[in-house]
Parts: C-alpha cells; structure tokens; sequence
C-alpha cells in the first residue's frame, strides 16, 4: 500500500525585536492555524488507510476499546473529541453520540460506517456546542492540540454537572519504539505530538476548572502472543515498576463543582443490632443540619428490646422524623440497602448505632458533599489518636493494609475502607444501585458495595478525618478473622473487577 506524503511544520522564524505586538501576534495566529493545517492534511491523506492501521494495532485498539467501554455505561450522552473513524464512539454504545474531528475526510468516513451516531468537523480549541454531554472522551488526541488548556475550557462549556471528561495518550518512554514502528511500517505515521505525562494533563484540567478523579496505567504488551499477553497486561502491568512501563494512561476528571447554597435535606440511616443503650444517645447528639432531616434506624433482630426502646424514643422527640424499619436479612449491607430503598431526603448518611463515630461530625460530612468537594464523602478514623481500646492493634493493621490495597484498586486515595459513615447524593446512590448487577451481591458489609459502586461511576471519593471513639455500651459483632479472611476475598474479586478488565 502506498503511503500518503508526510506533512512537515512551515518555518517561519519571527525577530521579536522588530515586530511590533499586533504583528507578533498576527504571525502567532499565523503559525498556529498552519500547524492545524498541517495536522488536517495529514489525518485526511490518512482516512483511507485508518482502518488498514487499527488491524495492525489490534490488540491496543481493542484494549483501548475495553476500558472506555468499563469506565462509561451504555446510553448515556457521550462527546468524543478527536473521533477519528468513530470506532470508540460506536464502541461505548451512547443514546446519542457526537464525534468532532479536525479531518473532514475522516468526518466523512465516520458517518458512513455509523450511520446512527453525528460526526461534525471541529476545532477541539474553538468549538461551539448548543447540548451538554454526560461524557467526553478524547482518545489519542490531546498530543496533536496546539493549545491543551484552551480545548479543555472549551470543554468545560458542554459539561454537566456530572460529567467526566476521559483523556487517554501514550506513555512518553515508548517515543522510541513507537517511532520505530512506523519507520518499519508496524504503525501508522503521526506528526510530532507534546510530551504530556498523566501530571501533565492533570495538571492542564485543574487549570481547566476540572478536579482529577483518577488515573490508571494498562497495557504492558500490546502485541498478542498467547499467555504473555495475559500475564504481562493482566497481572503484571499493575504491579509496582511495572506500572510505569504501560503504554496507555487514562485521566478521568469532572468538571469543579459549583452547587448552589439551597439546603438539602437528609436522610440519616443507622443500622443497629443490640444497641438499645445507645439509642437514647443517638437522637440526643445528632444536631441539625442542611434542611428536612430524616432518620431510619434498620434492625438487625436484636434480643436486647432495641426495637421497643426506638419506638418508646421516638414519642419522646417529636419534632424528629424517626422511622423504624425491621432487616429482612443479615449483615449491615443488607440492612443499609433497605434504609436507602426507604430514604426520601436528597442527601443519604451511613451512621453506625455503636456510635464510635461522632454523630457531630456528620455536618462536616454534609458541607463537603455539598460544596461539591466530593461526590462521595468517606469517613477516615486513622489520622487522629483513637481512645483506648476504640480499635485493637489487629484490626487497625488490617486496615491499614486494605487502605493501601483499595486506594491501588480504585485509583483513589482511600486511608480508611471499613469506617461506618459514608454519606453521597441520593441520585448517585440510584445509579450505584442500577448498576448494582456488575459486581453481584458479594458484600455483606456494605462499604465495598458502596466504594467498589462509586469507583464504577468515576465518582470523586474524599475522605474526611474522624475521631474515632471507644464504644461505650455493648460488644462489636466484628469477627476479625472470618471477616479479615472475607476482606481478602473481596480484595482480590475488586482486581478483576476493576483492574484487569
């Protein structure tokens, strides 16, 4: 197959001691739209050829391909930037999908092969947009942009509030064998593109107005050659060292919140199983916030007359909205599920009945959901010195190592994974629970049903620091070795879940 002509960047050197600043910037002007040129001619001299390319690099495009289609759901509203044949945007399988590219000549090819999706030709850096998209996706594209910060404030502009932008680019150390294989004819031949790491763009989105929600690192082989593929790409392309060698790097961010200051009302659910000494204290210390408060003790069959002591409480605070629902099953995730399947406040709050978690701190937990600091409020009770007692030196290891696993599984900073309090938006939770199916019914807990969910979702979990108290009445029903031994299970099944996918 012949090969189109290669496009070159003009020279065209410019005194700045001569000109004058109209004239700098006219030439500026000037030099960008060549370059753009230049990158418009060469993907349109391409377009013919592109499939031709992506057989050759089956194995990255259909990785590529795999992880675009696990980070985002199908029907949703999906941008993608940079479209190319818009074999991705037809991947992800969007209600409606738009693909804008700078090549008219792969506009044209893109509609033909997807009739059913919009292909438009753009400028990333001056596009114009009358729709808002629930995700925008630039795949292989930020490295041709002459101008990275103004195409993603422009981006900004098509966003929603809950929108996540997915950047994805080439890792900077495989320059060499990439330029080697399209000198050998394994790749197809691109311009010189910037040298942007994962910082880099990160970096670029804050400027932005886009808070960074995670990163992740694949693809260590992206050749196939049977069983290597597999090790390299699904085991060991996550491990430390390794990681770094990946060729693919993912950015996903959402664009920085900005809710409006109307107070949202709250449901506080509190599973309880032999709490009933701790019921009084419960309605006592928890203060007021946000706007109508609601709260749902679940019981877990206690034997000890909670249930009798939360209807006896209730008659005595009337101005509280108390209800009490009986669990169905077993476990606090079960009894979690039910108090939020009951929930009518906008905002949802976990808040354990042993009470070793502050109800005093909720309000803190509320402002930063609130403020758009997180989409999912976590609780973290190993920053500040616990009481005596609150916490045995076994079990506080085993959280220490399962924060550092689960902050490797879900590319987030996760300190504390077993802290009862989690608190998101009611709408977030719906869409963990619709989505629910992906892992199955595998946690008994709750907490990884609700943090394995939001990591799914590409929601930005914050933690938020607690002072983690001693129980001052009844016995924990944590059985540290059944339920360590059950952690590590759910550690391993997270990995294929929501690594090596």
């Amino acid at each position: 197959m012949k090969s189109p002509r290669v496009f070159k960047l003009p020279s065209s050197p410019v005194s700045l001691e001569t000109a004058d600043p109209y004239h700098i910037h006219t030439r500026s002007q000037s030099r960008t739209d060549a370059t753009k040129q230049v990158i418009r001619g060469h993907f349109d001299a391409y377009a013919g050829q592109r499939t031709f390319w992506e057989q050759k690099a089956k194995s990255y495009y259909e990785d590529q391909s795999r992880y675009f289609r696990f980070l985002i759901p199908e029907g949703l509203h999906v941008l993608e930037v940079g479209s190319g044949l818009g074999t991705l945007l037809a991947a992800v399988k969007p209600a409606r999908g738009v693909g804008i590219d700078l090549s008219s000549e792969m506009v044209k090819e893109a509609a033909q092969r997807h009739p059913t999706l919009e292909f438009r030709v753009g400028d990333a850096e001056t596009l114009e947009l009358n729709e808002a998209f629930d995700v925008i996706i630039l795949a292989d594209l930020v490295g041709h942009l002459v101008d990275v910060e103004a195409a993603f404030r422009r981006l900004y502009r098509v966003c929603k509030p809950h929108t996540r932008i997915i950047v994805s680019y080439y890792n900077y150390l495989w320059e060499p064998v990439l330029r080697l294989s399209e000198k050998i004819g394994m790749k197809m031949p691109q311009p010189e593109q910037s040298w942007l790491s994962p910082s880099d763009i990160a970096n670029l989105l804050s400027l932005a107005d886009f808070d960074v929600v995670k990163m992740e690192r694949r693809l260590l082989l992206p050749k196939s050659v049977p069983l290597l593929s597999s090790l390299c790409n699904n085991l060991l392309a996550y491990l430390p060292g390794f990681r770094a060698l990946c060729l693919s790097h993912y950015v996903v961010a959402r664009p920085r919140l900005r809710r409006p200051g109307r107070p949202y009302s709250t449901t506080i659910v509190i599973p309880c199983r032999n709490e009933c000494g701790n019921i009084d204290a419960t309605l006592r210390r928890i203060p007021r916030f946000g706007g109508r408060q609601q709260i749902i003790f679940v019981d877990g069959h206690s034997s000890d007359g909670t249930p009798e002591e939360i209807r006896r409480l209730t008659a005595c605070y009337p101005g509280k909205d108390i209800k009490l629902l009986a669990q169905d099953g077993k476990g606090k995730g079960d009894a979690v599920r039910k108090g939020f399947t009951h929930a009518t406040g906008d905002v949802l709050m976990i808040l354990d009945a042993d009470l070793t978690v502050p109800p005093e701190a909720l309000p803190k937990f509320y402002e930063a959901l609130v403020h758009g600091k997180g989409e999912f409020i976590n609780g973290c009770r190993l920053v500040y010195p616990m009481e005596s007692q609150a916490m045995r030196i076994l079990n506080l290891m085993g959280n220490k190592f399962f924060a550092m696993a689960f902050s490797w599984l879900l590319n987030q900073r996760i300190k504390d994974t077993l802290c009862g309090t989690k608190v998101l938006f009611r709408r977030e939770y719906e869409r963990i629970a619709a989505n629910r199916h992906y892992f199955g019914d595998f946690d008994p807990f709750g907490d990884f049903d609700l943090l394995f969910g939001a990591s799914k979702l590409n929601l930005h979990i914050v933690e938020i620091p607690i002072r983690y108290q001693a129980r001052a009445y009844g016995s924990t029903n944590i059985q540290r070795f059944a339920h360590g031994w059950m952690l590590l299970r759910m550690t391993i099944y997270g990995f294929f879940r929501l690594k090596a996918v």
